[in-house]
């Protein structure tokens, strides 16, 4: 009965293992840009309603975008760090709205801010049920304490990705800093998978 299951597993992995880009799709784009413009923050913050300035506990003003949902912190250096988009072209739309709103408050803007991938977050569902604990036994680099936290950490370093693994199938990477980085670290994550199921 298990070794039925162990091969039922191993063929949906070999099923999947071709279409990876419909598994994975990218949920938050963490970017940093500059400005290259002193910002005062204070005026910023007393100017927009869509912001957070609180310097005594945080350096950095938070402004938040509705459309496309995002959210940016920003300093007083020029300094930005963007997080919520989930394709590089909402990133640009957001910094587009944080440089209007800087222009708000008289500042004008000579250059086009250059994005700088941190981090992407992905996640999906590679289709199959993992036994976390013979996971964690076979694969290298892992943590799983299943008594604080349901998922298994799991790193790929030769893909610079960490994936978190939930033993319904349904999977979290991060880490990467492109799409193409995300699919390649799935793959992986499934050809590594696919020697210990």
């Amino acid at each position: 009965m298990v070794e039925n299951i162990q091969k039922e597993s191993s063929k949906k992995l070999a099923a999947h293992q071709g279409n990876v880009k419909g598994m994975v799709e990218v949920v938050n784009i963490v970017v940093s840009s500059s400005l290259e413009h002193d910002i005062p923050l204070e005026k910023m913050a007393a100017t927009l309603s869509n912001t957070e300035y609180n310097p005594e506990q945080f350096p950095g003003l938070v402004i938040r975008i509705k459309a496309p949902k995002t959210s940016a912190l920003i300093f007083s250096s020029g300094k930005i760090v963007c997080t919520g988009a989930r394709s590089l072209d909402k990133v640009r739309e957001s910094l587009i709205k944080i440089v209007e709103s800087v222009e708000k408050i008289g500042i004008k803007i000579k250059i086009t801010p250059e994005i700088n991938v941190q981090n992407i977050v992905a996640s999906g569902d590679i289709g199959m049920d993992l036994n976390l604990n013979t996971l964690a036994m076979k694969l290298e680099n892992t943590e799983y304490e299943p008594e604080q936290f349901p998922g298994l950490v799991y790193k790929l370093r030769d893909a610079k990705a960490t994936f978190l693994l939930f033993s319904n199938g349904k999977i979290v990477c991060t880490g990467t800093k492109s799409e193409s980085e995300v699919h390649i670290a799935v793959k992986k994550l499934i050809e590594n998978l696919k020697k210990v199921q």
